[in-house]
């Protein structure tokens, strides 16, 4: 398999942390692509990472069908609950993770472009949506406990990218519960193998 890879996207960070946690990580080729790469075009109309071409030539995007994708493919513990309400909340924090992913990437993208393109009450309704999330994970933070699952990787990646890309605005202020859960999260092997940096 290939996956289509940046070292910056929290999306392919939740992708890699997937294979890490299921002992897929040596079966998988990472190419570095830039979305501008025509190549990456070819593969998911999107034009975004990641994408993951499997060995018989399909391919799939984005991160939440991939994640799915590999964790059909071990035996061991699934990051995707089968069944009930594990599966649900699952989800529903893979939903809000991600969301707080779009929000950020979507700002940082925002503030990349020339000052007299920018605009600024887009930037705050970006950044709106990312302090709800955090406020909602706050609320329930005594609830994620220590497992792994596929929702807790994608609130984990959220907080690393806030980490990454706006650490002058300290999340963890305000949000006590969920900064400690985050310490404890990002103590894993996986994370510690996927921490973001500037090329």
């Amino acid at each position: 398999m290939k996956l289509r890879f940046s070292g910056t996207s929290p999306f392919v960070r939740k992708v890699v942390i997937q294979a890490l946690e299921t002992g897929l990580d040596s079966k998988i080729e990472r190419i570095t692509t830039a979305t501008t790469d025509p190549a990456l075009a070819k593969e998911n109309p999107l034009s975004k990472v990641p994408s993951l071409t499997l060995d018989d030539g399909t391919h799939l995007y984005d991160s939440p069908v991939i994640c799915e994708y590999l964790d059909s493919l071990h035996g061991g513990a699934k990051m995707f609950p089968a069944s009930g309400q594990a599966r649900w909340t699952a989800l529903r924090r893979q939903a809000l993770g991600d969301g707080m992913m779009d929000a950020a990437v979507a700002r940082r993208g925002e503030s990349r472009r020339p000052a007299n393109e920018q605009s600024p009450s887009g930037m705050e309704l970006q950044r709106a949506k990312v302090v709800a999330g955090l406020d909602v994970l706050e609320a329930e933070a005594d609830k994620l406990g220590s497992g792994i699952d596929i929702g807790l990787i994608s609130i984990a990646c959220a907080l690393g990218y806030l980490d990454f890309r706006f650490g002058s605005e300290d999340w963890r202020k305000g949000h006590p519960k969920l900064a400690r859960w985050f310490e404890a999260f990002a103590k894993r092997p996986s994370m510690q193998a996927t921490v973001a940096k500037d090329a």
